[in-house]
């Protein structure tokens, strides 16, 4: 499957808590538009996530809306996420993003990396 014949049928949402805090974190950043969910070569899987917070969105964005928050995801990494689901929890006094990817195929042991196959 290539970027270009790809329609995307679900997108990527989020939970209620992870919705919760990147609305906490826009608010503090007033020159934010919403958060990227990004994907690069990385790991012992082959691919890592990324989030970032967007000023100004890329012409090759997909744009998904969660309870307004706003979700920018380039075109050509839309395959790989597509059905994603962003969620925001903490683990001891650790917080952080967990994604819930249908695409992925096999995670390394400790959760950072993924396959797609």
């Amino acid at each position: 499957m290539t970027a270009e014949t790809f329609t995307p049928t679900v997108g990527v949402t989020m939970t209620p808590s992870a919705v919760s805090h990147v609305r906490k974190q826009l608010a503090k950043k007033p020159e934010a538009k919403g958060i990227r969910l990004a994907i690069r070569k990385s790991g012992c899987s082959g691919f890592k996530y990324e989030t970032q917070w967007v000023e100004s969105p890329e012409v090759d964005d997909d744009i998904f809306t969660v309870d307004g928050v706003d979700i920018f995801v380039k075109h050509e990494h839309l395959p790989m996420v597509n059905g994603t689901e962003i969620d925001f929890i903490t683990q001891g006094v650790n917080s952080l993003f967990q994604f819930r990817n249908p695409n992925a195929t096999a995670e390394c042991g400790c959760g950072e990396s993924f396959t797609v196959t």
